[in-house]
């Protein structure tokens, strides 16, 4: 894809383009620690009659390193995203995200749902869905809450800033695991997620999408309940560690439409099986 940075209202983004230009839009948002660059793979086997976008977030990739906490919402995030489909003159479009790129879809879906045609989701929590975060939560404390260790490192107030700055390879590989190491995540992938990670304030400005956690949750649990109207799909990886399958429960009290389809991957799960997940985008969308 094609890479371009655009100046708009809310500040400055980096986003990546394929597909065909004319074609209907198709936004995908990526999480944390990564980059747009996560969707290279899918892309290369999505129905070329897409228009394929794909924006970073702010404060992660090459869009612009913001310090103000309170960007970080994901509520906000949304808002820059909105902002940037407006920017390309884009009226209805589909959405897909992993991670908080997932939660950052949700929020547009619920701020503009006539906008977004279909949605799809992969490996993270539905931010409606206070049951099945409940039964979560209490698979997540009879492991007391190991898997969310790194949530709570970035959160402490400046220890990311200092250990981090200077280890960057260290840090992002370490997520990426055997399969980084084994080459099933592609080795340019993750070296591209370290030279972005490397750009300054990266510590601060990735750490902020768990510092601002706080104020997400009051937001979400205003949010209990609502139904998103638009058909969904849900992609979760069977080996993920950090979405347990309880987050997964009760998924059809939230959605008007709900198909789930799990495929033998973990976390990254777009970037383990990028061919596995455009078939399932593409039937979804043919759909």
């Amino acid at each position: 894809m094609d890479t371009r940075k655009m100046t708009i209202s809310r500040g400055v983004f980096n986003i990546r383009e394929g597909g065909a230009p004319e074609g209907f839009p198709v936004v995908m948002l990526h999480g944390w620690p990564e980059s747009s660059y996560c969707w290279e793979g899918v892309a290369a086997s999505l129905d070329p009659a897409l228009r394929v976008i794909a924006p970073d977030l702010r404060g992660l990739g090459d869009s612009e390193r913001t310090l103000n906490l309170g960007a970080y919402q994901k509520v906000e995030l949304a808002k820059d995203m909105i902002a940037l489909i407006d920017a390309l003159q884009i009226d209805d479009f589909l959405l897909v995200g992993h991670d908080w790129g997932g939660i950052v879809a949700q929020e547009i879906a619920l701020l503009v749902p006539d906008r977004v045609k279909q949605l799809v989701i992969l490996n993270i929590p539905v931010i409606t869905n206070a049951a099945g975060a409940q039964e979560a939560g209490q698979a997540l404390a009879a492991m007391r809450f190991i898997p969310y260790w790194y949530q709570y490192f970035q959160m402490q107030p400046g220890l990311p800033e200092a250990m981090i700055k200077g280890n960057e390879e260290v840090w992002v590989r370490y997520f990426f695991g055997k399969k980084g190491q084994d080459g099933i995540i592609p080795p340019e992938a993750i070296a591209e997620y370290v030279r972005c990670y490397a750009i300054a304030d990266t510590p601060a400005t990735a750490a902020s999408y768990y510092r601002a956690m706080a104020m997400d949750a009051q937001h979400w649990a205003s949010l209990a309940g609502r139904k998103f109207p638009m058909p969904t799909l849900y992609i979760y990886g069977k080996e993920e560690i950090t979405i347990v399958p309880e987050n997964l429960n009760h998924l059809e009290d939230v959605f008007d439409s709900i198909q789930v389809e799990k495929l033998q991957a973990g976390h990254f799960i777009q970037e383990e099986k990028p061919q596995e997940v455009a078939q399932l985008l593409n039937r979804f969308f043919q759909s």
